[in-house]
């Protein structure tokens, strides 16, 4: 019995080892079939990238860029519609070009998209990123923001230094008087205004006056433009960042050049201060950015470091981007007479023939505002804004768009489009004085943002809209401008995170107004 017990024991324990085997293997297929299964569910339940340009393997679509990028975009947006994607090496870029699709951007989902993704050459010339525009979302970024736009820029602030504003503009008259007959570049004389003006209102001291200045000012102005092509070229070391070290096309030893030449006229001013035994009686902003750096509390206190990185901000952001208005404003009016005759009318009206401009009139030239933002339709300073760059992954319309992507906001296009736009590529500043509160430059509406929208909107708008409109004004209604005998004007541009005018605006001034006194008090 006992025998018999154990040689069926034996039996069994034979054929258990055959069964645990097929039991094993077919647990293993049915695992592999669920996670096969799975994956499978969650790739359809995972939106698609956008659709976009195939590139070349390794570089992607770098080979085929070229230099107007701005072009280059606007023509694939006409081929892939509102947003597409483009792989520059191994950085995948999103290009939106619909108001709906900027609006889930900035609006929407501003808390996600709201981080920059600053090129090496903005990181250079921003203290690494401690300035408001390349600085990512975090507590120093709304300290900064809201010391900016709330103590150095408040009403109070820029209607105290509308004086200062005013010298400037009247040494420009002054200047361009005496100069009467002759050509001059009116992109320069933007410059030299614009940049001696904010100067003035920081720190109390501008450029050297007469030639002197202007040719220093001419060489500045050179420089910056230089800045703005950097920030705005493909750089190797930005899409391969392996590369990086090496610099292989030199934009970050060129934008630390440019960055030490400006940085010694701030070193030079803060210096100036901080040794003069009158500077505490000193209340303009940078003496009070000075006092912000000696507090102790930690919600108000800035560093050195951010001090001039706002003061970098204000000096070559504010600076080009209202020069380059101002070039450009001036550009169109001397190829449409018809509204350069119909600003003159407003201004004779509103000024009066007997009068300089001053700010308080500025509210009242509705015509010439409408110009000004014409011009902005057609040329925004920043064609594709400053590029944003989701903190997690998301989606914009149907599209999946991966944490780190660069996201361009495409205001060119949007600007141009058609089915936005009546007659988008002729200048009609009619357009915008139909309903002018809904085409303001609070970005509220989507199809009109050539400051941008949402928590990165330009914070220097007050300041800028002031500045360029006084200038405009100012030399429009004082002369008279035509271009030199024989000359046309042709209105290519150069491409760069601000895209200015490749060949200057060169015309001739003769006076408008009759009181001599009003050219060189």
């Amino acid at each position: 019995m006992w025998s018999w017990w154990w040689g069926a024991r034996a039996s069994d324990e034979k054929d258990d080892l055959p069964r645990a085997i097929v039991t094993a293997l077919v647990s293993i297929v049915a695992v592999l079939i669920w996670f096969l299964w799975a994956a499978r569910k969650s790739r359809k339940l995972m939106p698609p990238l956008p659709p976009g340009p195939r590139g070349l393997p390794v570089v992607g679509y770098l080979p085929f860029l070229g230099t107007e990028l701005h072009r280059k975009f606007e023509e694939l947006a006409g081929v892939y519609g509102p947003i597409y994607k483009v792989w520059l090496g191994q950085k995948l870029c999103v290009v939106v070009n619909s108001p709906s699709l900027v609006k889930e951007v900035v609006r929407d989902q501003d808390a996600i998209f709201g981080n920059r993704d600053p090129p090496i050459a903005g990181l250079v010339a921003s203290y690494g990123g401690a300035d408001i525009a390349f600085s990512q979302i975090c507590p120093d970024w709304k300290k900064l923001r809201k010391i900016f736009m709330r103590e150095m820029l408040s009403n109070a602030n820029l209607n105290s230094s509308y004086t200062l504003r005013r010298e400037e503009v009247k040494k420009s008259i002054k200047y361009v008087y005496d100069k009467i007959g002759t050509p001059i570049d009116l992109g320069e004389l933007a410059f030299v205004t614009v940049i001696n003006a904010i100067m003035n209102m920081l720190w109390g001291d501008t450029l050297q006056g007469g030639e002197e200045g202007t040719n220093v000012g001419a060489e500045f102005k050179k420089l910056l433009a230089e800045q703005m092509v950097l920030f705005g070229k493909p750089n190797v070391s930005d899409f391969f960042p392996v590369l990086a070290r090496f610099d292989l096309q030199g934009i970050e030893r060129q934008a630390k050049k440019i960055f030490q030449w400006v940085e010694r006229i701030l070193d030079s001013a803060i210096e100036k201060r901080m040794n003069s035994d009158t500077g505490k009686e000193r209340k303009d902003i940078l003496q009070f950015l000075l006092e912000l750096r000696e507090k102790d509390d930690t919600a108000t206190s800035i560093t050195m470091t951010q001090l001039k990185a706002l003061l970098m901000d204000i000096v070559v952001a504010g600076a080009e981007t209202t020069t380059t208005t101002v070039e450009w404003v001036m550009a169109e009016l001397l190829q449409h007479p018809e509204v350069m005759r119909k600003v003159n009318e407003e201004l004779e009206e509103v000024v009066g023939l007997d009068s300089l401009v001053e700010e308080s009139h500025l509210p009242k030239l509705h015509y010439l505002d409408a110009v000004i933002k014409e011009t902005f339709r057609l040329h925004p300073p920043l064609p594709f804004l400053v590029p944003r760059s989701p903190s997690q992954s998301s989606t914009i319309g149907e599209y999946y768009v991966p944490k780190g992507t660069r996201v361009l906001l495409n205001v060119w296009v949007i600007h141009r489009d058609p089915k936005l736009w009546e007659n988008p590529l002729e200048f009609q500043p009619e357009r915008f004085l139909n309903d002018p509160s809904k085409l303001d430059y609070s970005g509220n509406n989507f199809k009109y943002i050539p400051f941008g929208s949402g928590r990165r909107i330009c914070a220097g708008i007050p300041l800028a809209e002031r500045t360029f409109m006084y200038t405009i004004a100012s030399l429009i209604h004082l002369f008279e401008w035509k271009l030199p005998q024989g000359t046309e004007l042709e209105f290519s541009d150069r491409f760069g995170i601000v895209t200015k005018k490749l060949n200057p605006t060169v015309a001739v001034p003769t006076p408008r107004l009759s009181k001599f006194e009003l050219y060189t008090k």
